[in-house]
């Protein structure tokens, strides 16, 4: 729906292009997608992050219809906040959702089942995986958008963009390019003063009122912007709301965690380990904050039910030794704990 907010604008967009497929706004069935010729969609703005066999199937699909597919906003660039179910395994968030949260009745234990007879006939539904991965680890990516949402000055931008190109025979950009974000940190667009002002504890954004005027990380609020991308405007610290991450990590630091970690590190007011910790005890929830947007796309990719293991994220066996010695630690140990925490 983020391409609603062009507003007038989506009319000069369906004048120029013939939409085929648009799930919250057109009726549509896959066989119709799937009876076009490959390449015959010229570009594609995949949303969402890839959970089960029924977004693979879609993804591969889309893939081969599209000339240009591009990444639309966090979820299929990082993963975004689905994405944080990679901390647990499928059966946990399964026993949480059907058996024991508060809300459910379930005695028998019955669990979703990708094929289920009924008297009227056979019923199939996706099947979920244990991880959440964001599009380019499931086919080629030609562009990235991100947000959540993309504003829609960017979107606008960049579909007035692929419209001159195609008008004009113009070449388009480098594969893999960033569309629509600068190359600078969001840092970079606010406007609030750094003061270098040491802190001995963080503090969440209900708890103080904040200075308008200054630096949230000066004054003990947990703000993302040393690493997340430009291109936002930092509409959120304008109203003094820390930036929690969705533009993604700028182009010379691939890991946010590792990125915030090294920001933070520059305002504690600590030297001795035990003081360290006391201050660190005060952030609340790291993976959840340092990779609200970007878990399933990061260097600590973690293997489902990992940090249920003596605090920390052991990584996935695919990685290389080198990004192997990334571990980011976690305070939660089950599903709603961690809903607890991040509320």
């Amino acid at each position: 729906m983020a391409v609603v907010d062009v507003q007038e604008h989506i009319l000069t967009i369906a004048d120029f292009f013939d939409i085929v497929l648009w799930p919250v706004a057109m009726d549509y069935k896959y066989k119709d997608v799937e009876a076009l010729a490959d390449g015959e969609i010229t570009l594609c703005l995949f949303n969402g992050s890839i959970r089960n066999s029924e977004n693979e199937h879609m993804v591969r699909v889309l893939r081969a219809k599209s000339k240009v597919l591009v990444a639309f906003g966090s979820c299929a660039q990082e993963g975004c906040i689905p994405g944080l179910a990679n901390l647990f395994t499928r059966q946990a968030i399964w026993d949480y959702v059907y058996r024991e949260s508060p809300s459910t009745v379930n005695e028998q234990g019955i669990f979703p089942q990708p094929v289920t007879q009924v008297p009227e006939g056979k019923i199939e539904i996706p099947v979920m995986w244990d991880t959440v991965k964001p599009l380019d680890r499931i086919v080629e990516v030609d562009y990235y958008v991100p947000g959540c949402p993309p504003q829609s000055d960017q979107i606008l931008n960049v579909v007035l963009a692929v419209m001159d190109i195609l008008k004009n025979g113009k070449p388009l950009p480098p594969r893999g390019t960033v569309l629509g974000a600068g190359d600078k940190t969001c840092c970079d667009e606010c406007g609030r003063e750094r003061r270098d002002k040491k802190i001995r504890k963080f503090v969440r954004p209900h708890e103080i009122i904040p200075d308008p005027s200054v630096c949230l990380l000066d004054q003990g609020i947990v703000c993302c912007g040393p690493a997340t991308r430009s291109g936002c405007g930092a509409k959120c610290t304008r109203v003094n709301v820390p930036c929690r991450g969705c533009y993604g990590p700028p182009p010379d630091s691939p890991d946010p965690g590792a990125k915030m970690i090294s920001a933070l590190a520059s305002v504690i007011d600590a030297s001795e380990p035990e003081e360290i910790d006391k201050v660190l005890a005060t952030l609340a929830d790291p993976v959840g904050t340092f990779y609200r947007y970007g878990l399933a796309h990061s260097l600590p990719r973690v293997r489902p039910g990992a940090c249920l293991v003596e605090g920390r994220c052991r990584p996935r066996d695919d990685r290389t030794p080198a990004q192997a010695q990334v571990a980011a630690p976690s305070t939660s140990s089950t599903p709603q704990q961690a809903a607890r925490e991040r509320a």
